[in-house]
């Protein structure tokens, strides 16, 4: 049986909110004041409202180090990355993974040598089905990242149906995994993982992904059509207690947005800081900077 106790906390963590990039196209045109228009200003727009973010774009192809080198520079000490793994290192064979995965880390070596390389998100593809195999495919998976944290987001609903959710939990948190807790519609949808929320790492990770069931499975969709959603108040409500549980489970905690969709995810997560601070859940991220104030000489 999964114990987590193991992770209890007399004082809960601070819950760190983001977004799942800060250079999507709809950012780019609703979120980023003009005048804002480099990628260098852009990061520091973001990083002055957020003090986490989430990389998907390595999931298509891999940034050379002096990028990520300039990442680190360019965002304060306390500013985290979770970086999405390239799609090689979840749906090739095993033989070409490890040549991915060393690819991988050498790309991301200036982030992770800074310490500012939180999390290494492996989102499944929806055909990868709980099994022995799978859960074989997980460990290695592990041990090819050691020492870094596998956040682990799975897309097909065999592995949290209720009479598989302890068993599944119980393997990840046996093999140094972070599940990913995750909201999107609520359909039985084979590629839509039912909403549990669980701690089975010292980091707790959850993504919102919008809940627009319509547009979901479109065949040729785009992102931005699937992840078209933006949160309201009363939705984003219901997860005020589960972070509130989780903050005090993990060491730390984090909430991260992709519907990206214009400007939805930086609005989104902005409702949720403010639901949190009204319940007195300790968060960082999702508020405006203060004004600066005129200098009198």
């Amino acid at each position: 049986m999964r114990t987590p106790s193991l992770y209890a906390r007399h004082i809960a963590a601070t819950v760190r909110i983001g977004t799942c990039s800060w250079a999507d196209e709809g950012l780019l045109k609703h979120w980023y004041p003009r005048g804002v228009s480099t990628a260098s200003a852009r990061l520091g727009f973001y990083a002055e409202r957020f003090d986490t973010v989430e990389v998907d774009s390595p999931y298509y192809h891999l940034p050379d180090p002096a990028v990520t080198r300039r990442w680190a520079e360019r965002t304060p000490d306390e500013f985290v990355f979770h970086v999405k793994a390239h799609a090689s290192m979840t749906h090739h064979e095993p033989a070409e993974q490890e040549t991915a995965f060393a690819e991988f880390r050498a790309s991301l070596e200036p982030l992770e040598l800074s310490g500012r390389l939180r999390g290494v998100l492996l989102q499944y593809h929806p055909s990868f089905k709980k099994s022995d195999e799978a859960k074989e495919e997980l460990s290695r998976v592990r041990a090819l990242l050691d020492p870094l944290v596998p956040l682990v987001e799975f897309r097909h609903r065999s592995w949290l149906e209720p009479w598989e959710q302890e068993d599944t939990l119980s393997f990840l948190e046996a093999h140094g995994c972070a599940y990913v807790s995750v909201d999107a519609p609520a359909t039985r949808a084979s590629n839509v993982v039912p909403r549990v929320s669980a701690a089975t790492h010292r980091i707790a990770y959850i993504r919102f992904h919008g809940r627009n069931w319509k547009t979901w499975n479109i065949r040729g969709g785009k992102s931005s059509d699937r992840f078209d959603w933006m949160y309201s108040p009363e939705e984003l409500a219901e997860w005020v207690g589960p972070i509130e549980r989780l903050a005090t489970e993990a060491d730390e905690v984090y909430a991260l947005f992709n519907n990206n969709r214009d400007d939805f995810a930086p609005r989104s997560a902005m409702i949720l800081r403010g639901l949190l601070d009204e319940a007195g859940v300790p968060a960082a991220g999702g508020i405006e900077p203060a004004p600066e104030r005129p200098t009198l000489f």
